[in-house]
């Protein structure tokens, strides 16, 4: 047993050069935290402690802010009568535009309830395959979208052909293929740009939560520009009730944490691997945004897809990534 250390005599052989040895391997595989998060954030239903919290502290804000606002005008009547009407008349103004504000937010409500009637009038005309109650749903959807450019071409073929569909079935496919085609493309374009961005900001802003709030902001804005388009013109209020309708429901079938399969399908097993952490989130997310898209035209719409007609999620994102990240 020796005390000292041993050396071992390398001479002969060639000393292995660093730069050619393999990188270590990133283990750790992409699963879109910040779409999860999102998503979680979304579906969550405040407890009625915090419901109760915050609706008697924006009733005592909002109370206080009224006494304090009419003392301060009294006030100022009181000392400078011109300055004090011009400052009422301010407040007053000031009123019309909130009272404008809630009326826009409640035609929106109404808006969204109507979406909701005509989509439970069509699933049950499914259902029932009735002829009748068919054409009940086509006479809405026309009068639906009467005002609006962009569906009159539709709505001229539909009515020259409508007559000759004898079946129930073939009626709604017709009114979904004359009508909601085009605002199908338009909602599908709106998906694919905001999978683009949440790509981007995931793979190229590496601040702590900027892709969370990146994720929010982006599929809220997705999910309200979709409702617009068929016809829901959700407000501030209706675009919160839309995603956490959405959220809810990805959350419960677990959808948005199923993004490995989605991307192995979509770009092939080992692309994860040839790509960082970050351009590697920033494609996980961007699919998952494009399937909170996909739900989000099923629950806006006011008619179900029909066979063979809901978009696929790994097309949206080819289409949406294509050059975004180079393979």
């Amino acid at each position: 047993m020796t005390n000292g250390p041993v050396l071992i005599d390398l001479e002969d052989r060639p000393s292995p050069d660093v730069a050619e040895a393999a990188p270590v391997p990133d283990l750790a595989v992409p699963d879109g935290q910040a779409m999860q998060v999102a998503a979680r954030l979304g579906a969550r239903r405040p407890s009625r402690l915090a419901r109760w919290f915050w609706g008697l502290l924006v009733a005592f804000l909002g109370a206080a802010a009224s006494v304090a606002a009419w003392d301060f005008a009294t006030g100022l009547m009181a000392r400078a009568p011109v300055l004090g009407w011009a400052v009422t008349g301010i407040g007053g103004a000031l009123l019309l535009v909130a009272l404008a504000v809630i009326l826009r937010e409640m035609a929106g409500f109404a808006r969204l309830r109507r979406v909701d009637r005509l989509r439970h009038a069509a699933d049950a005309a499914v259902v029932a395959g009735d002829l009748g109650a068919a054409r009940a749903v086509v006479d809405q959807l026309a009068r639906f979208y009467r005002g609006r450019d962009d569906t009159a071409w539709g709505r001229q073929r539909l009515a020259e052909r409508r007559a000759e569909v004898m079946d129930g079935d073939a009626l709604l496919a017709l009114a979904e293929a004359e009508l909601l085609a085009p605002l199908d493309a338009a909602a599908q374009r709106e998906v694919e740009a905001a999978a683009r961005q949440v790509a981007t900001v995931t793979a190229l802003v590496p601040l702590a939560l900027a892709d969370v709030a990146a994720a929010l902001t982006a599929n809220m804005r997705m999910i309200r520009r979709v409702a617009e388009i068929y016809g829901g013109r959700a407000g501030t209020l209706g675009s919160w009730r839309l995603f956490r309708a959405v959220m809810t429901h990805l959350v419960a079938t677990g959808a948005v944490a199923a993004g490995d399969d989605l991307i192995g399908a979509l770009a092939g097993g080992g692309i994860l691997s040839k790509l960082s952490r970050r351009f590697g989130e920033g494609l996980v997310n961007g699919a998952l945004t494009a399937r909170v898209g996909v739900a989000a035209m099923d629950v806006c719409r006011p008619l179900p897809f029909g066979a063979g007609r809901q978009p696929r999620v790994s097309g949206l994102v080819k289409r949406a990534l294509t050059g975004l990240f180079d393979r």
